[in-house]
């Protein structure tokens, strides 16, 4: 794996995170900031190939 793809998924792992703790807190503002972030990553890793596993979010 090259240091986009790990890079990449590091951060998609973290976002989902992020949106977990987010959701769990109440914070419906933060909440949508990290859907758009989680959904410009996921548009990121299409576009250049890199498969992200199922969401747990």
């Amino acid at each position: 794996m090259d240091a986009f793809t790990a890079g990449l998924l590091q951060r998609i792992k973290a976002t989902e995170s992020d949106l977990t703790m987010a959701r769990e807190t109440g914070d419906d503002f933060l909440a949508e900031v990290e859907e758009a972030e989680l959904d410009d990553l996921r548009r990121l890793a299409a576009e250049h190939g890199v498969e992200v596993g199922a969401s747990r979010v």
